[in-house]
């Protein structure tokens, strides 16, 4: 997959092209990239998603945007497992957010993507003070040579498929609603770090896997498996917070203890599939209490394992 950024002039084929936040790249995402690649190969079109770093809201009002599902690299993992073959990445800026739609359209979607396809969802809007919308793309597609289409919209349950249904689900750590508007289980992926090697004192070695984000939605104690150290998914049970026992930075840190593994990792990028929430993250009275709970979260999740057999 092709990785195109900002001002890219890339001599490429035409495309066809959707655009979006694509946070999670959920049910519904995959229902648009899936509409987007048939009508690409239809068309003799390349398939291409545009979508924008850091987000908007983060951009304008970090204080109050919505947790992250997944960092840009996993975004860019994610559509290229389902099979785009490009995507356009908008560094999103004060002079980004001051563009017009209309240079929006000519410099992005014309001139540097060659668009001759585009499809947006019905509440879209992009250029300065988000004067751009659906129906200026169209008549700008009629104008200039490209069809323009309105996004299919997932239900489930009655209610249609987003990212925050989806934020909501894990927060109540409601993994298995999550993983089915997702299609999958919740992940988190990053690269294996030294951490303090606490765990190791206390019998429970633990991989420090690196987050881009310090709001993840997941804040707890799991039962995951990690994919990227073995042919399968490798078991084991995982912390996500701060570790108020032993720190008090208020940072938060995603800690693994694989089962029965004793390679080293460090350094490999791995991928945690959140697939139970045993608890949540408590304040002991010493290790000597914090190293008893873990070993019952171990013995728990164990079990889970045992009973998928």
């Amino acid at each position: 997959m092709l990785v195109t950024r900002n001002s890219s002039a890339a001599a490429l084929s035409a495309s066809a092209v959707t655009i979006g936040n694509f946070d999670g790249v959920h049910r519904g995402h995959q229902a648009v990239v899936s509409l987007l690649m048939t009508q690409a190969r239809a068309r003799g079109l390349r398939s291409c998603v545009v979508t924008f770093e850091p987000h908007p809201r983060e951009f304008f009002a970090p204080d109050r945007a919505p947790t992250r599902l997944t960092s840009l690299r996993e975004k860019l993992e994610l559509l290229r497992d389902a099979g785009v073959e490009q995507v356009h990445v908008c560094r999103f800026s004060f002079d980004f957010a001051r563009r017009s739609a209309e240079q929006f359209i000519d410099e992005i979607l014309l001139r540097q993507l060659r668009a001759r396809w585009v499809m947006v969802g019905d509440d879209f809007r992009f250029g300065a003070r988000r004067l751009g919308h659906y129906e200026v793309l169209r008549v700008a597609g009629v104008a200039k040579g490209f069809s323009v289409e309105r996004m299919p919209t997932l239900a489930d349950g009655g209610e249609r498929v987003s990212s925050t249904r989806v934020r909501q689900a894990l927060e109540k750590g409601e993994l298995g609603a999550a993983a089915k508007l997702l299609g999958r289980p919740y992940s988190i992926s990053g690269r294996v770090v030294r951490g303090d090697q606490l765990g190791r004192t206390l019998g429970f070695p633990t991989a420090n896997v690196q987050m881009k984000h310090n709001r993840p939605p997941v804040l707890g104690i799991y039962v995951v498996d990690v994919e990227g150290l073995a042919p399968n998914p490798w078991p084991g049970v995982a912390s996500v917070g701060v570790r108020p026992t032993v720190n008090d930075a208020g940072v938060p840190v995603l800690e693994v203890h694989l089962f029965e593994f004793g390679q080293q990792i460090y350094g490999k990028h791995v991928r945690v599939r959140f697939l139970k929430k045993l608890r949540d993250e408590e304040k002991y009275a010493g290790l000597s209490e914090l190293t008893r709970r873990i070993a019952m979260d171990v013995q728990e999740a164990k079990q889970y394992f045992a009973m998928q057999k």
